[in-house]
């Protein structure tokens, strides 16, 4: 099975653009996580091959190949517990692909799993993540029966802490020189946040 970049730190945006609970009609965009499907191909080969999203990976950056997206989509439909990870597509509704999130590093033991949201760079701004975080943690409850969550956030990420924060989140603990900058500047800090997801 051909694994994906999981990218497990949002992309930034600015703190002001995290929509609190919005009326309808608002500029939260109404959404659906959905499963992949075989037309997502050209959908993830922008988003994998997107430089500006390398660093958000635990991977070298390199470009991806849209036969090995081929192959990866093929093997898609894998359930959380055979494969260890579960990539939903954010889908405008009625609309087209926005954004992914990730749930990866599942524990059945323990019942957990890290979570990483990416959105296109044209859709960002637009409370897309803060939309789809708020439909997953229902699931991860109730379908997926997550005792709780995590994520990794880079340190100098404040929107993506305001995100996770705003969403329950709690900082647990600080990484340090944990991720390497695309940049000579070189190591930046990483904050743990976890949920525990109750009944």
């Amino acid at each position: 099975m051909v694994k994906f970049n999981v990218l497990r730190y949002i992309m930034p945006t600015s703190p002001e653009s995290l929509p609190d609970n919005q009326e309808p009609g608002s500029r939260n965009p109404k959404i659906t996580l959905r499963a992949l499907e075989p037309d997502d191909l050209e959908f993830l080969f922008q988003l994998e091959n997107d430089p500006d999203l390398w660093a958000a990976s635990d991977v070298l950056p390199a470009p991806v190949s849209r036969h090995a997206l081929r192959e990866y989509l093929r093997h898609a439909a894998a359930s959380l517990a055979e494969a260890g990870q579960m990539r939903l597509v954010i889908s405008l509704k009625d609309g087209p692909a926005v954004g992914t999130l990730d749930l990866f590093d599942y524990s059945a033991l323990h019942q957990r799993a890290g979570v990483g949201i990416t959105v296109l760079r044209q859709a960002r701004r637009q409370g897309c993540a803060q939309a789809a975080l708020a439909q997953l943690l229902p699931y991860a409850r109730q379908a997926l029966r997550l005792h709780q969550l995590y994520c990794t956030v880079a340190a100098d990420n404040r929107a993506s802490i305001s995100l996770f924060k705003n969403a329950g989140f709690r900082r647990v603990g600080i990484r340090h020189d944990w991720l390497r900058e695309n940049t000579s500047l070189g190591w930046r800090n990483a904050v743990e946040m976890q949920l525990i997801l109750e009944n």
